[in-house]
């Protein structure tokens, strides 16, 4: 059965693959078409950023598309394939689970969508002002939690593998409410080099996927899998130079698929662990705003900690080339996973 278990997550990384990585050959001309290319403002990134100027966005519809056909045919070759009793209410709770980060993934998706369509229409960077989109990620989060509730996962405690927190009640909620915004506007700001947010999530998924096995939880694998396979078939498109962005259409996609597998799994040092990386982007900017605003209070002009941020840039405007930055990130998103992994089997 395990060696089953690894076939079919194989195949439903592969058909990912293939599906993202071929329809990038009639999405990126079409986004040309249609001029759907992205505004750069060079006060968001390092001035040699404008000559990126124009390139499409919302490629992020690759990995989208790919990640929801494999998983559902993976889903279904592991339900053949395993015999199960779908009438079974651990069997219906476990799909229903998988589809509502498909779904909450897919929502998120969606907001960024609608972002990216307003750049676009006003040919400048501006889209939905930050109040529309938490708003709206807060409707979608809500969403998402009643449906973990609906399901299964009635647990209101933090659990951090050493120790577990005496149940929360409402609190919990309140704090999971606060993890969906921060992580999935993390993995946004993740997306500022080209190939970077790609390859920090294929690594995590596949981290993720590791997890589901220790913890049984294989048919959430398959969409872990399955982004991961889509991951690496966008990444053809968008490694430097890109010749595709994901856009917010994409990265909004990318952070609600690691926020919800995060939370699906209820462990939530793991969590921390794989997203490690994209939690460390999110606050560079938090500390980089603090500090300036504080240093301008108390000497009359702004200082700085990072030359730019998120910390990317710094790296960007320190001499890294993009391809390096995206090895170093990356290979730090797995090292924590494995770190995360351990845990999983110390503390199971």
């Amino acid at each position: 059965m395990i060696m089953s278990y690894w076939i079919i997550n194989l195949v439903t990384a592969l058909l990912s693959f293939v599906i993202a990585g071929v329809s990038g050959i009639w999405l990126v001309p079409f986004l040309h078409r249609i001029k759907f290319g992205q505004p750069i403002k060079t006060e968001d990134g390092p001035k040699w950023h404008a000559k990126k100027q124009g390139t499409p966005t919302m490629g992020g519809f690759m990995f989208i598309i790919s990640t929801i056909i494999a998983s559902i045919a993976g889903y279904w070759i592991y339900r053949t394939r395993a015999g199960l009793d779908v009438t079974a209410v651990a069997t219906h709770h476990a799909f229903y689970r998988m589809l509502a980060c498909l779904l909450f993934s897919v929502f998120f998706g969606v907001i960024g969508f609608i972002d990216d369509y307003t750049k676009v229409a006003r040919k400048n960077n501006d889209g939905l002002t930050p109040w529309q989109k938490i708003i709206l990620q807060l409707i979608c989060g809500g969403g998402f939690l009643l449906a973990l509730y609906k399901f299964g996962d009635s647990s209101t405690k933090i659990d951090l593998g050493f120790w577990q927190s005496p149940s929360l009640g409402i609190f919990y909620y309140i704090l999971m409410f606060a993890v969906i915004i921060y992580l999935t506007n993390a993995v946004n700001l993740t997306d500022g080099v080209d190939g970077l947010c790609g390859s920090v999530t294929f690594a995590a998924m596949l981290i993720f996927t590791v997890c589901c096995a220790i913890l049984e939880q294989l048919e959430l694998s398959c969409f872990t899998m399955a982004l991961a396979g889509g991951c690496l078939g966008f990444l053809l498109w968008n490694f430097n130079p890109a010749k595709c962005f994901m856009g917010d259409t994409g990265s909004m996609f990318l952070g609600a698929a690691v926020t919800a597998t995060g939370l699906v799994l209820h462990k939530h040092l793991l969590l921390l662990l794989v997203a490690l990386v994209y939690i460390i982007e999110a606050l560079s900017v938090v500390i980089q705003v603090l500090y300036f605003k504080y240093t301008k209070k108390k000497y009359g002009e702004g200082r700085r900690i990072f030359k730019m941020t998120p910390i990317h840039h710094h790296f960007e405007m320190s001499g890294f080339s993009e391809y390096k930055i995206v090895i170093t990130f990356t290979v730090t998103g797995i090292i924590f996973g494995i770190l995360g992994i351990i845990t999983l089997l110390t503390f199971k």
